[in-house]
């Protein structure tokens, strides 16, 4: 089953900006070659996402949600099926740089500040001293890091360590953001934080985010649009489009209009066999 419930309708202008997906995928499969026989992990994906958009993939453990997101980063490579990324292959989005990527760990390295961190995808690319200082400084304070650039990644504490990740996926200008769980491991205080702090973030940017989360209220109050995924294979349950307003604080969590949403992913998820473990 793969189902959208379209809870508003765009103008005509809007749609005619919206034209050509920032993601387009059609009939995508993916199957893993093993010594104990083909493991099929992803199958018939159909999705588009549009600029702008804040996506989020959720499902249980094995469902396929991380290696999707991989394919659109071009880190798997499909078996069947098509995907354009900014209208090109996900080889050539990666080649230019046209989307960042933050991992479910921070993964900064330890011997380096938290400035040089951040710096290093620009040292990469050969950027002068002077706009890697100024990109560096600018998307820094965008995660409410000012002041911590001369730090070491273990004198941070684990929520800030993945704002300098954000920071770092930020500062090559990417017009798409790719999010693997990056709050998982955090207790749910700090959590509760950064999901606002991440929301305050993509209303500033106006980045196309797609986020990987196995937290249902995460999903929900992040997101314009959440993408429910079911397990063996992997394949798309139910595309839920959210009409809660752009400008959100923590408190729409306890509105019927939330609940309402979270209802849906929670049947969704049921009726996708996510409980079955």
């Amino acid at each position: 089953m793969n189902t959208a419930a379209h809870l508003h309708t765009a103008t005509p202008q809007a749609r005619d900006a919206r034209a050509r997906p920032v993601i387009d995928i059609e009939k995508l499969s993916l199957t893993f070659e093993t010594n104990d026989g083909p493991v099929h992990a992803l199958s018939n994906i159909d999705l588009k996402i549009d600029e702008g958009d804040f996506v989020s993939f959720i499902g249980p453990s094995g469902c396929g949600k991380t290696t999707l997101l991989r394919v659109i980063a071009d880190l798997e490579q499909p078996t069947g099926g098509r995907i354009a990324v900014n209208g090109m292959s996900p080889e050539e989005a990666r080649l230019k740089r046209a989307y960042g990527y933050v991992f479910q760990a921070a993964a900064l390295y330890p011997w380096r500040t938290i400035a040089d961190n951040v710096a290093l995808p620009l040292e990469i690319m050969g950027l002068d001293p002077k706009e890697r200082a100024e990109r560096v400084a600018r998307n820094m304070e965008l995660v409410n890091l000012k002041g911590f650039e001369k730090k070491y990644p273990w004198q941070l504490s684990g929520g800030m360590q993945q704002r300098a990740s954000i920071a770092r996926a930020l500062a090559v200008e990417p017009k798409l953001l790719l999010m693997d769980e990056p709050f998982g491991a955090l207790d749910e205080i700090v959590r509760d934080h950064l999901n606002d702090q991440l929301h305050q973030l993509w209303a500033k940017t106006n980045k196309t985010v797609v986020f990987v989360t196995h937290s249902i209220p995460e999903a929900v109050y992040l997101s314009t649009k959440i993408v429910v995924l079911c397990p063996r294979p992997g394949r798309i349950y139910d595309v839920i489009e959210s009409d809660l307003p752009r400008a959100r604080t923590l408190d729409i969590r306890e509105t019927p209009e939330f609940l309402k949403v979270a209802h849906r992913v929670r049947e969704g998820l049921k009726a996708g066999h996510s409980y079955e473990d």
